[in-house]
Formats: C-alpha cells, sequence, structure tokens
C-alpha cells in the first residue's frame, strides 16, 4: 500500500509538470506504443551499421533515444506481459513461454491435438490489470494489431483485457505469408479466427490495420486513442520447412535494397530434425533480417505520416522498442550475448520516446537506467488516469528524467529464467547461470561483460547476491497469480 500512494503521488506531481507546461491543455494525448521482435540494440539506421531505418531514425532525431533502457525478460511472452501490466513476469505470473515445443523437431499438430495444448491453453492470470483497461478512464479508445502472446482462449484475448479492437496473431510466432504457426491457423479478428487475409504479408496487414484506426479515431476527434502495435518482425518465420523456419521472412521489395547474396541455401546434416536439410546461409538470414526490419520502418513511417498529415503528431507520445534482444541476423553490438540469455544483449534493448508536448527533448540521448516496466506508470500519468490503490505497479513515471529535470528513480533491476538469475543494481551487474558461480561486472566500465569481478569484489558480489534474495522473497510474497504457480 504505502509503494502505491508514493507511486500516486510522483504521478500527481508529474501531472502538476505538465500542466504547468502546458503540455496537457488540450487533453489527454493520443498513444501509439510500437514493439519489434527480436530486434539487436545497434540495429538502427542512424547507428551506422547498414541497416535502413529511416522512420525510426527520424523518432530518435525528434525524440529521445534511450541507451541505458531494459525489458523485463530476455524473450517474448513475460517481456510483452510485463510492459503492459507494468509488473514483473514473476509478480503477474506470466514468468516463461506460452509456447509448444514438439514442432521444435517437426512435430505437425492435428487441430484436436492442437486445442488441448500448453499454446492454446494458458494466458495471463485474467485478474491482471493492462494498460487499455486503465486508459479508459479517460475516455481512450484502445486497439492492438500484430503479436498478441497473451493467451489464445477469449477470456485471455485482447478484447477481454480492454482492448476495443484486435487483429493479428495469438501465439509467439507465424509463417509472414500463411499466417501459420507450424501448420496451425493462428490469425484472429477480434474474438474470432479469420484466415481472410492468408498469403498477405503480415506486417502489411497491420501496418493497413494502424492506419485504418488512427484514421478511424481522428474522425472522432474527442477521444483520444491507444494504438499497440506489436509486430512480430523481425522474428524468425514460424514454419516446419526448414528452409523458411531458418530466415525471416520478408518482401522482395525489401529485400533488393540490400546487397545480393550468394549462395543463399546450403545444405546441413543432422538439423533440428535429425536429418539432412536445406537451410538459409548465415548471409542470406541477415539480408532478411534487415529487410524484414526495413518493412517495419516503413510501417512505421506510414503511422507517423498519417498523424502528421492529419495534424496530431506533436500532439500524440510515441513510444518504440524491441521486445528482447536481437537473434538470428540481428546486431547487439557491443553487448554480450542474445535473445534469451540474461547478459546485456538479451535484455537491453533499443529504445526511442518521441512527444514534444510533453517537453521531451528533441535529438537527444540519454543513459538514465530505464526499464519496459515504466511504460504503463508513465502513460497513465501522461493521461491524468490514476491506477488502483491497490495495485501494485514495479515501475515509475519517467516524464520528470527524459523532460531532464530528474535522474532516473530506477536504482535496481532483476530478471529471472528458471534456474538464470540476474540482477543490476546501480552500475553493477550479476549473473548466474544454473549452479555456475555468480559473476560480477562494472557495466560502467565494461558494458561488453568481459571482465568477471567476482573474485576481485566478494563484498560487492555478496550485496548483489542479498539484493536477489530480497527480491525473490518479494515476488513470492506476492498474491499469487496464474498459469504457472500453485493455487
Amino acid at each position: 500500500m504505502w509503494r502505491a500512494m508514493m507511486w500516486c503521488a510522483a504521478g500527481l506531481l508529474s501531472l502538476i509538470a505538465m500542466w504547468s507546461s502546458g503540455a496537457a491543455a488540450s487533453g489527454p494525448p493520443n498513444i501509439v506504443l510500437i514493439v519489434s521482435d527480436d530486434q539487436g540494440y545497434n540495429d538502427l539506421g542512424l547507428l551506422g551499421n547498414g541497416i535502413q531505418t529511416p522512420a525510426l531514425d527520424r523518432l530518435a532525431r525528434e525524440g529521445i533515444r534511450l541507451t541505458n533502457f531494459y525489458v523485463a525478460w530476455p524473450a517474448c511472452t513475460p517481456s510483452r506481459g510485463a510492459l503492459l501490466t507494468g509488473r514483473y513476469p514473476q509478480r503477474n505470473g506470466l514468468y516463461d513461454m506460452i509456447r509448444n515445443e514438439a514442432p521444435d523437431y517437426g512435430k505437425k499438430y492435428e487441430p484436436a491435438e492442437y486445442e488441448v495444448t500448453l499454446e492454446r491453453i494458458i494466458g495471463m492470470d485474467t485478474r491482471e490489470v493492462m494498460i487499455p483497461q486503465l486508459l479508459k478512464q479517460a475516455g481512450y479508445r484502445t486497439a492492438v494489431f500484430g503479436k498478441w502472446d497473451g493467451g489464445s482462449l477469449q477470456r485471455f484475448l485482447p478484447t477481454s483485457r480492454g482492448f476495443d479492437e484486435f487483429y493479428g496473431f495469438v501465439n509467439t510466432g507465424i509463417d509472414y505469408y500463411t499466417h501459420e504457426r507450424y501448420g496451425v491457423p493462428s490469425m484472429y479478428r477480434n474474438e474470432a479466427p479469420t484466415e481472410k487475409d492468408k498469403g498477405t504479408y503480415c506486417t502489411y496487414l497491420f501496418e493497413r490495420e494502424a492506419v485504418r484506426f488512427a484514421n478511424d479515431c481522428l474522425n472522432e476527434p474527442s477521444r483520444p486513442f491507444f494504438l499497440y502495435l506489436p509486430f512480430n518482425a523481425p522474428h524468425g518465420s514460424s514454419a516446419l520447412d526448414p528452409s523458411i523456419r531458418s530466415t525471416v521472412q520478408a518482401p522482395e521489395a525489401f529485400q533488393t535494397l540490400y546487397p545480393p547474396v550468394t549462395p543463399e541455401t546450403r545444405e546441413v546434416e543432422n538439423y533440428r530434425y535429425g536429418g539432412p536439410a536445406t537451410v538459409v546461409t548465415p548471409e542470406a538470414r541477415k539480408r532478411d533480417y534487415r529487410a524484414a526490419v526495413t518493412c517495419m520502418d516503413a510501417a512505421i513511417g506510414s503511422v507517423l505520416t498519417l498523424l502528421e498529415e492529419r495534424g496530431v503528431l506533436d500532439d500524440t507520445i510515441v513510444v518504440f522498442f524491441s521486445d528482447n534482444g536481437g537473434s538470428g541476423g540481428a546486431d547487439n553490438t557491443p553487448l554480450r550475448g542474445r535473445k534469451g540469455q540474461l547478459w546485456e544483449g538479451g535484455v537491453r534493448v533499443p529504445c526511442l520516446v518521441r512527444w514534444p508536448h510533453g517537453n521531451v527533448p528533441a535529438g537527444r540521448v540519454s543513459d538514465a537506467f530505464l526499464t519496459s516496466l515504466e511504460v504503463l506508470p508513465s502513460l497513465l500519468a501522461a493521461a491524468a488516469v490514476t491506477a488502483p490503490a491497490d495495485l501494485v505497479l514495479d515501475g515509475y513515471d519517467w516524464w520528470p528524467t527524459l523532460r531532464g529535470e530528474t535522474s532516473s528513480p530506477r536504482q535496481a533491476m532483476f530478471w529471472q529464467r528458471q534456474d538464470d538469475v540476474a540482477a543490476r543494481v546501480g552500475s553493477w551487474k550479476l549473473v548466474r547461470q544454473g549452479a555456475e558461480k555468480p559473476r560480477l561486472y562494472n557495466l560502467e566500465i565494461d558494458v561488453g561483460e568481459r571482465t568477471d569481478l567476482a573474485a576481485e569484489r566478494p563484498a560487492q558480489l555478496h550485496e548483489m547476491n542479498q539484493a536477489v534474495i530480497r527480491w525473490q522473497s518479494e515476488m513470492a510474497e506476492s498474491p499469487v497469480r496464474g498459469p504457472f504457480r500453485n493455487y
């Protein structure tokens, strides 16, 4: 309760600051929250690695780029659940993946068989409160177009969690053209499965729906809107065919923006299915990955262009980040590790925020320690919405920090994936993989986590271990949430 009261007080002070600056004079801002899938830390065109992202580069020029921004888990399901609830995965209950493992070994489910699998029957606990449910207090129209990954039964679907509209797929990954996950049709319109758009590249579809929804909302300007645009690009394609599965599908028009690759495929032995297979070469996979990112960037550009043409772009909060670290053809330089790991490359991601009328400075690069847990409380503060007094949030209002008025209130962040644990406290980072000895790094001088200081700094190591124990105890004492905990 004390934490909730302090959060409400901080939010009120932030609102007073925005009102005094005139930022909130015209009412609640529109909100566009964009999440990419498995995009690398270094995969922004402005960073000079050869990838083409003009729309994201524009967001960076006209907003703030956060270089010390983290997500709450190194893979999609818990990461996305945490950002929508503002709560650690261990607190909201969705602290591991919603996925079946059998397709990893070539298994194709029959419909009746699939209906009773883990991937079909579990989801975010229905007692959890998400961003759109709270924004409705301020009259927001809400929609999500893209990757849901919060459960596929009706009680778990977006339209049961505060979203007015949903078009997208309900699980962790699909074939970009058939919209199937390892042969299982996965696209939905609101509560109903649909195959109407089968054959069309899904990024184009999410772009279409986002532009349509925003345009419709702007024709009713008395109500603000919240558009959640969680792409599956540039996640690898979820298909049983190894030649598709081993890369990211991307339209030819975007592939040709990058140098040609020869050869594009190769034969390998002992592939995941236990025999020889044709897979895409690493060079072609990198080309396809970049093409998928650039296609996604073009979709983001369409949304920005519409908002600009309708004269509301500067009144709209635009937030972009990746759901976890990059994989496949991604570039996580200079970080160590990748998606699925608790090294920096698995949990530190690119993040951009644009909101001129909220006094977010243009062209600024900030190393403030912030996370995706800050998204919910920050959006509520901007919309003048107060969270329920009994809702324990793990994030903070980031607007004073982004405006340069205060340092970040965040001092620590914790991650756990089964037996792997990591923590950051100040500039110190602890990584413990299973039964291995914990490792200790000073991120201020070693962002690549190359020099283990555990033996040299035993007192600091002890302090970090104690911080983890306290966090784990707090999570364990939270009200129990499904689907994994016993209740």
